[in-house]
């Protein structure tokens, strides 16, 4: 018997995570490390003058050393330009401050609205103790109150001197009213600023955190302040839309471009004398990037999720690519003096872009496409991802490789085929896939084909044959998913009813 090689399908997913995170954690690092210490070289006059200001408006330091806690639950102290008059009350009060709280100077209650009594935070940033942008530290007595498993996730990244949860609650002072505003905040606004700190955890990247900062900004300016900002406007703000929907796949499609022109122009050479140049060849790519990504934008392909896009749109993408080819050859013809690029170039750089253009944005599919062809070809037990039998060739059959098709982690699996007890299904092949067998074969199939997972798909069965079926899954090793009956659920006719008196 042949070696049976398994891929582990979360080990490669949590490897390319850990590149991801990797790759956002050093150009999070060198970012702050940039801007903390010009910021603070640049803003060290402006500090001189809060200090003059601080001095003279009340006695006392003028910096505040807070307690908080940091990255894995270490303390540190966070460094604040002081706002409050030194005295021994104002130490042992409350760690909060409410609307027109009496502990604050007056030259503190102008830094606290405009958020400059944080820049001091930079020193923390430079030091590593802080990020520019991250979730807020708070008090080892408030973060005590948080759930356990939510603390390990909060604590996992370095605390920031702004974070989503600033920017939605950049007025707290201002909702938090009366003699128990610190109940208040612990029953109401801190459980929601932890939500937002968990989103920030999952999903944050180097350009999430642009937006944060540049919504931050914002926050500041007088005309804004008063302004409630939505958490999708901070979480998918404009920096990370531009990038993802538009600059990321220019710079794919630039690529794709540049390697078409070349090849075109290499192909022909072969049969005539041309001489097009690195510099035109880089134009062409620019302005066939450019055309394309503009179209497409009108077309509202930039924001289509390309894992799930349905083939049809292969058909867009050849429009775009067609109408950038009429419009190079036409500025070739008019702009360029010193010669003129022939048609067939033109063709089939076109043609090699519109490949290069769709093999880029459905490249999850082809890849997977292709290796489970390969495995079809070999009829051989290595495997590429988990191998899948689908019990049932019908409507419910046609779900699972749906829903399985549309999973995060469809990459991860390959699809072996259909067992039925049709037999005028035998030999036929269903959303691609083969019906290899019936379902007495099901014991041999999962030993000889190396099953690891095995969706029962059959949506109207008697529970003896049920039984009977799933007794064969049985003590294989495999693992049995029944997908739940959704299309009777969907074709009930009663479910799509509408009463009316």
């Amino acid at each position: 018997m042949s070696e049976t090689v398994n891929i582990d399908k979360k080990g490669i997913f949590d490897l390319i995570k850990a590149i991801e995170q990797f790759i956002t954690a050093f150009l999070k690092r060198a970012f702050d490390l940039t801007v903390s210490f010009f910021g603070l070289l640049f803003l060290s006059p402006l500090f001189g003058v809060f200090a003059i200001a601080i001095k003279h408006d009340s006695e006392g330091p003028v910096f505040y050393h807070a307690d908080r806690i940091g990255r894995f639950g270490k303390p540190f102290k966070m460094l604040k330009f002081r706002t409050m008059y030194e005295t021994p009350e104002n130490h042992n009060g409350s760690p909060l401050t409410a609307n027109g709280d009496k502990r604050i100077t007056p030259i503190g209650q102008w830094l606290r609205d405009t958020k400059f009594n944080e820049l001091p935070q930079l020193w923390n940033v430079l030091k590593g103790e802080m990020s520019l942008v991250g979730p807020r530290p708070e008090c080892a007595d408030f973060v005590e109150e948080w759930p356990e498993d939510l603390r390990n996730k909060v604590l996992s990244v370095r605390p920031g001197i702004t974070s989503p949860a600033s920017i939605i609650y950049h007025d707290e002072e201002q909702q938090l009213n009366g003699i128990n505003f610190l109940d208040d905040y612990l029953k109401n606004i801190m459980p929601d600023k932890l939500r937002l700190d968990l989103l920030y955890v999952e999903g944050h990247s180097f350009f999430t955190d642009l937006d944060v900062i540049f919504m931050t900004l914002l926050t500041i300016l007088p005309p804004i302040h008063r302004v409630k900002i939505k958490e999708k406007t901070i979480f998918s703000g404009p920096v990370y839309r531009f990038y993802t929907n538009y600059f990321e796949w220019f710079l794919i499609d630039f690529v794709m471009a540049f390697f078409s022109a070349g090849i075109a122009a290499i192909f022909w050479r072969m049969t005539e004398v041309i001489n097009i140049g690195v510099g035109n060849v880089l134009l062409l790519a620019v302005i066939m990037a450019a055309f394309v990504g503009l179209i497409n934008a009108i077309l509202g392909l930039q924001r289509v999720v390309w894992r799930y896009a349905s083939p049809v749109l292969v058909i867009d993408i050849a429009v775009s690519v067609v109408i950038t080819s009429a419009l190079l050859i036409l500025i070739n013809r008019l702009g360029m003096t010193e010669f003129v690029l022939p048609f067939d170039f033109m063709a089939n750089f076109a043609l090699l872009t519109f490949v290069g253009l769709v093999g880029s944005r459905y490249r999850e599919r082809l890849i997977t496409g292709i290796a489970n062809r390969w495995m079809f070809i070999r009829d051989a037990k290595k495997s590429i991802g988990e191998r899948v039998l689908i019990i049932g060739a019908g409507a419910g059959g046609e779900l699972a490789v749906w829903l399985l098709n549309k999973s995060e982690y469809a990459s991860a699996f390959s699809i072996v085929g259909f067992v039925d007890d049709d037999y005028r299904k035998a030999n036929a092949r269903l959303a691609g896939y083969p019906v290899i067998g019936r379902t007495r074969d099901i014991p041999t199939l999962i030993e000889s084909r190396n099953i690891g997972l095995i969706l029962f798909s059959i949506s109207k069965i008697s529970d003896s044959e049920r039984k009977r079926i799933l007794d064969l899954c049985e003590g294989s090793g495999a693992r049995v998913i029944v997908i739940p009956d959704l299309l009777d659920i969907l074709m009930e006719p009663n479910n799509h009813r509408v009463e009316t008196e």
